[in-house]
Order: structure tokens, then sequence, then C-alpha cells
């Protein structure tokens, strides 16, 4: 991709906004470096259009002969920069009032302000990034968790744009070759060897495969993994809530019925994030109130991913719980089942509640039994590490992990042209006939790093999700 070129200029203060010790006010574009030159000076009197790219600058901010503050500055010479132009970014102090002032000044000298996400985008557009790597800066800025953040840092460095487009490019051959006997059907030849193509399109098929199936796990890496807390009023939701997080998140009561509404927060565990949801308690009731918090319950756990569900033996029939877990089952659900304050029962161990549950739900609904007491930690951990261990069997085969779903419905529009190719290589179809299906499948697999003319609706809602100065 060449550069494109963009008449004006862009500024944008690129760190948080408030107050800070120091913030990053960033310049692109071809007159970024004459417009700093207008109102920054070195000691020396050297200009910054002199020195070398890649070099750090010494000095003052001028509004005429006002000084604004004392800077560094930054200077990166196209086309070795972030955003493939000049790239001027200077660091001021943190304060409001100055960021906002020099701000000013340079738009009053010839800058624009950037639209979000404008410097990653123009850097798109220069061939500094392919669209999926683009897409990965915004997700390396959102990342909360140890998780989230190693799938966008790999994305972001290629991750898998390189076998993407591989691909791409020996289905560009092969379209072109179908291409090319439509010229020639008056003599009936085929320049594209359809065994090739066939052999060509099942390795397409399984590694866009493999890439789809990881698209679970790396999506609620990058969301965080839902995991409701659910079961009858007074199974111990609330506390085991308050013992993940070692501390009162929710209140502990007697009466039935305490938590009418769900609470909500999150926990790392090995690096990655769960969104713990403790839900209202499961029955019929008249209460108005209570019924709107049961619903809300059921919807919670209708999104959660996975399912803790507490029951006390001693308060609970058997056909109770399974009655339960067949109802709020939903596709993909992971489903655990804990039995609470087995400390009132000399310890968790088979029983014939357990054995008639498990009988029951083990294989479709559930294969995982476990016992806790909210007062004992040792139980808490093991249930931490039996969290852990569901969500390592949730990771599929791929090395690369795929976390945007825009990726996955491009996979999955090219997984489904494919087959569609396949199948007219099956009937016999003619080349015209089979070029439609192969152009179909090549626009969907170039859609994921953008090396098609991507529609301005699609650039600007990617880019429009950025911050501003980035």
């Amino acid at each position: 991709m060449t550069s494109a070129y963009h008449p004006d200029t862009i500024v944008a203060i690129s760190t948080a906004q408030g107050i800070g010790a120091i913030a990053v006010i960033r310049l692109s574009g071809h007159e970024a470096i004459s417009i700093a030159d207008k109102v920054f000076k070195k000691p020396t009197g050297e200009s910054l259009a002199s020195q070398h790219s890649h070099s750090v600058h010494f000095g003052a901010i001028y509004h005429g002969e006002r000084l604004l503050d004392e800077v560094v500055v930054g200077l990166f010479k196209n086309p070795k920069s972030y955003t493939g132009e000049d790239v001027i970014e200077i660091s001021c102090h943190g304060s409001v009032y100055i960021q906002q002032e020099i701000l000013k000044l340079l738009l009053q000298n010839g800058a624009r302000l950037a639209n979000p996400g404008e410097f990653t985008l123009r850097a798109f557009l220069n061939g500094k990034l392919d669209l999926s790597q683009a897409e990965a800066v915004a997700d390396v800025i959102a990342s909360e968790s140890q998780a989230a953040h190693e799938v966008a840092i790999q994305q972001m460095r290629g991750g898998f744009s390189t076998e993407i487009e591989d691909l791409r490019q020996q289905l560009i051959n092969f379209t072109a070759l179908i291409e090319l006997e439509l010229d020639f059907s008056e003599e009936d030849v085929e320049f594209a060897n359809r065994s090739e193509l066939e052999k060509l399109l099942i390795t397409i098929q399984s590694k866009l495969k493999s890439l789809a199936d990881s698209f679970a796990y790396g999506n609620v890496l990058k969301e965080g993994i839902p995991v409701a807390i659910a079961g009858k009023p007074n199974a111990g939701k609330s506390s085991l809530l308050n013992a993940l997080f070692k501390e009162e998140k929710a209140i502990v009561s007697d009466i039935a019925g305490t938590t009418r509404d769900a609470i909500e927060d999150t926990l790392i565990l090995k690096g990655i994030k769960y969104r713990f949801i403790d839900t209202a308690g499961l029955r019929e009731t008249s209460d108005q109130i209570e019924s709107m918090g049961i619903e809300r319950a059921k919807e919670k756990i209708a999104k959660a991913k996975i399912l803790l569900y507490l029951y006390d033996r001693m308060d609970s029939a058997p056909e109770e719980v399974i009655r339960d877990i067949k109802t709020l089952n939903h596709d993909k659900l992971i489903v655990i089942l804990v039995e609470n304050k087995i400390d009132q029962y000399g310890g968790f161990f088979e029983n014939d509640f357990n054995t008639q549950v498990m009988t029951e739900l083990s294989g479709k609904y559930t294969n995982t039994l476990t016992g806790i007491s909210c007062f004992d930690e040792a139980t808490i951990n093991a249930l931490k590490g039996l969290l852990e261990w569901e969500v390592s069997e949730m990771k599929s085969s791929s090395e690369v992990v795929v976390a945007n779903v825009r990726h996955y419905n491009a996979m999955i529009k090219t997984l489904e042209a494919i087959g569609s190719v396949q199948q007219g290589l099956e009937e016999g179809l003619s080349g015209d006939l089979l070029a439609v299906d192969l152009k179909e499948a090549l626009y969907a697999l170039s859609e994921i790093t953008g090396a098609i003319d991507v529609d301005k609706d699609i650039l600007g809602t990617i880019f429009g999700k950025f911050c501003i100065g980035k």
C-alpha cells in the first residue's frame, strides 16, 4: 500500500484527560514540523526541520513573546513514524490550562483537531498497519487483564495477518486463472487445475475453522468471562461472592430474598478477568420487587458463560436442582454445581443427593460438582482453580486467538463462500460460475486485513471507537 497524502495536519492531546505530571500533544501531517517550529524555540536557536528524525529536543513553547511552558519535543520524520507522516510529540507539564493553551496555539498556526482514531487511521491508510493490527491498537489500550493484553499485542504485532495474506494471495492466483479461462471460453481450455484448487480450499477451510473456533475463547478473554452465581434464596450466593473477593460486596442475611438485584464485580485470576454476578434467589414468590429481581437473574444467567449453581442439600431437594439446571441451561453454558455449607455436614463426600443430581445431569448439562464452605479459604481457592481449568478447556487448537467479532464474521462469510466453490467443483460448474463464489470468498477474506478498498462507513465505524489522540 502506497502512502496516502493528507493535505491537513492534525493535532490532539494523546494522554488521558485531567491533571498529571506531564501531558503529550501529538501532531501529524505534512506541516507538523513547520507548525511546531513556529511556536517551539530551542536554546541553541536551531529549527526542528534541521534536526535528525527520531530525536528529542528540549526547549520552550511561546505564544508570541509569552512563555507558555518548557517542554520536550519528539521528532519523527516520514515515513518512519507511527502514522507514516511527519509526527511531532510535545511533552508538556500536565496542567489542563497549559495543555489547552498549547493546543489552541497549534490550531491557530494551521493544525486541525484530530477525529477519534485518526492517527491510527492514517497509519492504516499509509500502510504502516493492516486493518486487523490497527483495531488491535484500541484493544491494547482497553485491555484490563494480562490475557486480554496478550491477545491484543499478538494481533497488533501481526497475529494472523501474514497467514491470512498468504492464503489470500493463493486465492487471488486461482481466481485470476479462472478469469483467464473466460477469455478463452471458445477454446475450452483450463488454466486453473481443479484438483489443486480443491486442495487449496481445504487448506484455507481448515485454517479458518481453527481460527474461528478460537473466537469463543478470545472474546471472553477480551471482554471478561461472565460468571453468574445462582441458586435458591439463602443458598449462600452472597456469602460466596464476599468470600471470592475477600470483602463484603453483598449483604448477607438469614432473611430469604435479601438480594433483589444483580450485584457485579470483576476479579483477575491468573491473568484472566472474570465478571462475577450475584443474582436474586430463584423461587416462586408473590413479592413484585423480588419477582423482578428473579427475572433479571434469569436474564443475567442467559448471558453468562459460566454458571455457579449453589445449593444446600439440607434445604433443597435433588429434583429442585435438576429442574433449575434444565430450565437455566443454554447453548455452551458451563455449569458448575456447588454444594455449599459442607462445614455443617462434616465435609464434601459422596451422598445420595449428589448421586441423584449427577445421574440426571451429567453429560448433557454438566460434569462438574464440588463442595465449598464460605468460611474455608481452601475450598474457595479450589473453586477458583476449577474456574481456571474450565476456561483453559475453552482454548482451541489454534496458536493464534481471534478476539474481534468483525474478523470472526469475515471468516464465517469466507467459509460459506468456500463451501459454495467446493460444491461447484463437485457439480462440475463452469469457470464463470466458480469465479463468482471465488470472488466472494476473496472479498470476505480480504476484509480481515483491509487489503481491499474498504468502505468508508466501515472505516468510520472502526476508528470512531478510538480515543481522540490515537
